[in-house]
């Protein structure tokens, strides 16, 4: 036999069974190899073996959780199973168990040489003598990728100069005319005024310019009349919704709980409402982030400053009975650290979930750090009244209380609920019991918000809100043994009836999903592949500290979070918010992939004009309003938009922005312009979702028929598409057709697609035809009765310009054939037009099929 084979295989026998005895037989220590027998010095003895072998191929940060032997504090603070390294106890010590191979399938490091029996000892004596290990020393190796650009602090450089010195009309313009010149390539002519006031009004507000805006423009020579529209928009209170959508779309905001049940959230929308609040406030970003990260933390925390912390509110929501909860509670907290990763950061933190990052500097132990902000907070629902709520609220509450209880107490309901309780307290206590009430406790679980927490305080000390939740629920889920009564359930059924009769009938308060700090925190661990089962070493809240440091005194909660978030030192923020507010007025970000600025992102276009812009924007106090004007007044902003056969090749993404984006509009902007220009939108800010009119039967598409569409009437069903209840798992087809993204993640730029469905929900959706319909009577009632003053007037409403002669003819057939075929079927014409009653359809009608070629333009659903 093979003694090449035969001997190492001795060797490693007698050195683990020497390791074995060392650790449990003192008297095994002499014949320990020499190094062991002298005092063990760290720096001589132990930090070469650390370096050499216990860093190789990442051993310590796999087979230890994220833990790596240069940190002190963190090698003696302890693991999933044993003090990492416990002084005085080797044999107590992970680090010993691993590196000497006791625990099957396991050794470190696990690639690269393993440490000699020799090195082990040594290791394990330092231990026995105390540990005794320096502070200054092992300070960490530099992670790889910590140079890169974006992770260096912003820097203002000034605007270089320029030949044409004429084009600049503010520093933003020297630094794209640098870089033109230095292409030698020349900006584009500035854009006409019709398409400068239709461009503005809907990048500042999603709104098309009314006629009389655009003519008012026009006739406006004073020298600052472009500068006095947008200061106008800017002040408009729609604003805020035109740049609300953006960020609903980076906290994948919905209206429903996503999974299989997609439960509705009825009150989703109040965090929406004070979203759109504070920017047309033009709040701070910095307080802007500070309120949304943990508004409740702040002293003297105000009911909105609580509402703000909704933004977190919006992770789906698993009620499928048969999941873990900790599994549940586990995702929701992954997608609010990601969430909060891609919004502020740039950074794709999600990838060091499961193992640390494969390109950025972000290990695992940072993603749980981060991770342990979020732990220690739980979700609540708080009062959150509008104007004019409070008063008919308190009026109506004592009579709605005292007949609320009046209903209770005729169906006996105290008695029955005391019984249901003690049975779900007694399946939790003890579960496999019976397994029918087994089920009835996971549903609860899945489907109360805090309902074991609720069900386990006593009835005296629970809130009127508890109370309530735990009755309604109580009523409509009575459990396996009261199921059998028939008699009962009918007396349910109809408690139920006379309950909801007098919810409606109640002015109820808007309430509003909040982020609260947990009183009693859990522990936080580090997960193991990203395993929720599978806990790793303890970790404290802590962000990224290699990209900024934060003081050592600092609570360990999200306010500290969020002050690291926006502090002036952090590289990232104020260049990806900046890079943002650039993507939405130029379509392309300066840093295309703007959810992503770490190493495989793409570089910055103009990476001077980025740094200069952050510190421009940090200066200005943070004023998202002053940044938008800033860039809108530039010259580089209102260049034409149309295409140069010679940068083709040279520049086909417009990198260079030697001319503006011709850009599709937004699926909701696409509808609000159909609604506005047929005078159909209520301009209403703010408020609850709507659900406008959509193709029959498309709810029954949801879990189990389970998705109710009930259409909103009257002025509420032409609202703006920002107010759309968006359900996550039957989201409404229009949106989605237009590449609305599908909430489910964060979303920090939309794909613009091109397909013929497009075109035909344009032309047959009910909205839109509603929108031709009533855009033709428009014309019919405000335009002089003459075909091509008419004509002029729709163009004018619809495109914020007049035909050319050209367009004007052909329309002029199209609407002439129109009439013709009209007259000559008057059904059709009447199934165009239903509103004639006893008169002469034909003409109407034309006029809508004429409307619905407007409202399908291509001109019409782009922003110039």
């Amino acid at each position: 036999m093979d003694s090449g084979i035969i001997a190492p295989k001795m060797r490693w026998a007698a050195w683990f069974w020497a390791s074995t005895l060392a650790s449990v037989l003192p008297a095994a220590e002499p014949a320990l190899p020499a190094p062991v027998k002298e005092k063990i010095e760290f720096r001589r003895h132990v930090e070469p073996i650390f370096k050499a072998k216990c860093h190789a191929c990442h051993g310590p940060a796999q087979q230890m959780n994220g833990l790596r032997l240069d940190n002190r504090e963190a090698a003696l603070a302890g693991g999933y199973s044993g003090a990492v390294i416990k002084p005085g106890d080797s044999a107590g010590s992970r680090l010993i168990q691993l590196v000497a191979g006791l625990e099957k399938g396991k050794i470190m490091p696990p690639a690269g040489p393993r440490l000699s029996p020799k090195e082990v000892a040594i290791l394990r004596a330092w231990i026995e003598q105390g540990a005794s290990w320096p502070e200054s020393s092992t300070s960490p190796p530099p992670r790889a990728g910590i140079s890169h650009w974006a992770f260096r602090p912003p820097v203002k450089p000034e605007p270089p100069a320029v030949r044409q010195r004429s084009w600049v009309r503010n520093p933003v313009d020297a630094f794209i005319l640098a870089r033109l010149e230095a292409e030698g390539i020349s900006p584009s002519p500035e854009a006409s005024r019709t398409t400068l006031i239709r461009r503005l009004s809907l990048d500042l507000t999603g709104l098309p310019p009314r006629p009389q805006d655009v003519a008012e423009f026009l006739t406006d020579n004073r020298p600052d009349a472009y500068e006095r529209l947008v200061d106008r928009l800017l002040a408009s209170p729609h604003f805020g919704e035109k740049w609300a959508r953006h960020w609903l779309d980076l906290a994948h905001y919905a209206d429903s709980d996503g999974y299989e049940k997609d439960l509705p959230r009825p009150h989703a929308w109040r965090w929406r409402h004070w979203v759109i609040e504070a920017l047309n406030r033009d709040m701070p970003f910095d307080q802007f982030t500070i309120e949304q990260i943990a508004g409740d933390l702040l002293p003297g925390a105000t009911v909105e400053q609580k509402i703000a912390t909704g933004f977190h509110r919006n992770t789906l929501t698993n009620r499928e009975a048969g999941v873990d909860r900790n599994e549940a509670r586990f995702e929701q907290l992954v997608s609010r650290v990601n969430t909060v990763g891609t919004t502020w950061l740039g950074l794709t933190v999600g990838c060091a979930q499961c193992h640390d990052h494969k390109y950025d500097p972000i290990t695992q132990r940072d993603y749980y750090q981060l991770f342990a902000y979020f732990d220690r907070a739980e979700e609540d629902e708080i009062d959150a009244p509008l104007p004019g709520e409070i008063g008919p609220y308190l009026r109506a509450l004592p009579e709605y209380r005292r007949k609320r209880q009046e209903l209770l107490d005729r169906y006996g309901i105290a008695a029955l609920q005391a019984e249901w309780e003690r049975n779900l307290r007694e399946a939790a206590a003890h579960p496999g019991k019976r397994l029918d009430w087994d089920f009835q406790l996971t549903s609860f679980r899945a489907m109360v918000d805090a309902g074991e927490k609720i069900l386990n305080t006593p009835p005296e000390k629970r809130t009127e809100k508890q109370q309530r939740r735990l009755s309604d629920y109580f009523i409509r889920n009575p459990g396996p043994d009261f199921s059998k009564d028939k008699a009962l359930m009918g007396k349910l059924k109809e408690l139920r009836e006379q309950l909801d009769k007098l919810d409606a009938e109640f002015p109820a308060l808007s309430q509003a999903p909040v982020l609260v700090e947990n009183s009693e925190p859990p522990k936080t661990h580090v997960y193991l592949r990203g395993d929720y089962r599978r806990r790793g070493v303890e970790v404290q809240p802590q962000p990224l500290t290699w990209l900024l440091a934060v003081r050592e005194d600092a609570a360990p909660n999200r306010l500290t979070l969020a002050r690291w978030l926006v502090s002036r030192d952090n590289p990232l923020t104020a260049r990806v918010t900046v890079n943002r507010l650039w993507q939405e007025l130029f379509g392309r970000g300066l840093v295309a992939t703007s959810e992503d600025f770490g190493t495989q992102g793409e570089k910055p276009s103009h990476p001077e004009l980025l740094d200069w812009l952050a510190v421009e924007f940090m200066d200005r106090g943070w004023s998202v309003k002053q940044m938008i004007r800033l860039i809108v007044t530039s010259a580089t902003y209102r260049q034409s938009s149309e295409a140069r056969p010679e940068l083709e090749a040279r520049d086909p993404d417009n990198r260079l922005l030697a001319r503006q984006s011709r850009l599709r509009l937004p699926a909701e902007l696409i509808r609000d312009s159909a609604l506005a220009v047929s005078g159909l939108l209520n301009p209403e800010v703010g408020g609850r979702s709507i659900r406008p009119p959509q193709p029959a039967d498309l709810e029954k598409l949801g879990y189990a028929n389970s998705v109710k569409w009930p259409e909103s009437q009257g002025k509420d069903r032409y609202r703006r598409g920002l107010y759309i209840h968006f359900q996550r798992t039957v989201p409404y087809p229009q949106l989605m057709n237009f590449d609305a993204p599908d909430s489910n993640v964060s979303c920090s730029r939309r794909r613009r697609s091109n397909t013929p469905l497009q075109a035909l929900n344009l032309l047959n959706d009910p909205v839109f035809f509603e929108a031709a319909v009533a855009l033709a009577d428009r014309v019919l009632r405000e335009a002089p009765p003459r075909q091509e003053a008419r004509l002029d007037y729709a163009f004018r409403l619809c495109l914020a310009r007049s035909p050319s002669p050209r367009e004007r003819e052909r329309l002029t057939k199209f609407l002439d054939e129109q009439l013709g075929w009209m007259k000559a079927d008057p059904t059709a014409a009447r199934a165009l037009y239903p509103a004639a009653g006893g008169s002469d359809p034909s003409e109407p009608a034309a006029w809508v099929a004429v409307s619905r070629v407007l409202l399908n333009l291509d001109e019409f659903i782009t922003r110039e």
